[in-house]
């Protein structure tokens, strides 16, 4: 590989134009480059002396769309590649031309189940608590999220629907942005976004702010930009993920989602359940019956 196409050679050539905590970032890069391409987005902030957003800042100065491209482009260039020359990294999870189908699904659920501990070590319970009581005295709760995070959003909407709750999810983000317009002090905004980044994500829950309404983000970065917009922050992980990111922030998304609902539904027993039951009545002829 010739020198100018290097991420060192790529790095000097931008440094003096870095700010002075993104040097710190890259000055740890180029004495560090065999720790780094192990390293979680968290861990390299930390070790290297700088915040997560810092991080992401320095990557992008260099060209990058995110710290799992500037990871995924260290391990290329240092020979990490198997032999059809690419390697997948997920939560923890390696990937190679070499892997035997009948392993993934052992593979998969402990890697799930290491995640899924993981997550519970980022959530605060006061503020999940809060969460849940900002949602349950809300007037009108809306929600948003983009491109992986739309699942979610819909399982969330789904859940408290079911649940009589008035709620609504557009996958549209001009009109998430429109609605968002509209919100008032007793309504609530939920915002999911892995990276915290996402432009029509923020934008709209930095609407529902502006208006007055209660806003809630589900992050996986304590310190992202959705955060500042936000009244309550739930964070999964904290890890990065370089490879396959549609899988496992999904997973913990999800388990937040679950346990949001749960939440709601012991907050006041009595009426939720009653709810879930008028609602599972009204969908009965909807499902084959069995003998």
């Amino acid at each position: 590989m010739r020198k100018e196409d290097t991420i060192a050679f790529l790095i000097e050539t931008k440094y003096a134009s870095l700010r002075t905590s993104e040097k710190k970032a890259a000055d740890y890069v180029l004495e560090h480059m065999d720790e780094v391409m192990t390293m979680s987005l968290s861990e390299f902030a930390r070790r290297s002396g700088v915040s997560q957003p810092t991080v992401v800042r320095f990557v992008n100065a260099l060209g990058f769309d995110g710290y799992r491209a500037f990871k995924f482009r260290l391990i290329c260039e240092h020979g990490k590649q198997d032999e059809a020359g690419t390697v997948n990294v997920m939560y923890g999870y390696e990937v190679t031309g070499k892997d035997e189908l009948r392993n993934i699904p052992a593979r998969i659920t402990a890697t799930v189940i290491r995640m899924m501990e993981e997550n519970l070590k980022s959530i605060s319970v006061d503020t999940f608590e809060n969460v849940v009581r900002a949602i349950v005295n809300a007037e009108y709760i809306e929600i948003y999220g983009v491109e992986n995070s739309g699942s979610v959003c819909s399982d969330l909407c789904t859940k408290l629907t079911y649940l009589g709750m008035k709620c609504r999810y557009y996958e549209d983000p001009y009109m998430q942005c429109i609605c968002a317009g509209n919100l008032r002090e007793r309504d609530v905004a939920i915002g999911i976004s892995y990276s915290g980044y996402s432009i029509d994500t923020v934008d709209a829950l930095k609407m529902a702010k502006k208006q007055g309404a209660l806003t809630i983000a589900i992050t996986n970065f304590q310190d992202s930009l959705i955060s500042r917009y936000a009244d309550y922050v739930i964070c999964s992980t904290q890890e990065q993920f370089l490879y396959g990111k549609a899988i496992f922030p999904r997973t913990a998304q999800l388990a937040i989602v679950d346990m949001i609902y749960l939440g709601v539904i012991v907050s006041d027993y009595d009426r939720f359940i009653r709810a879930l039951d008028r609602n599972s009545e009204l969908i009965r002829h909807k499902a084959y019956q069995t003998d």
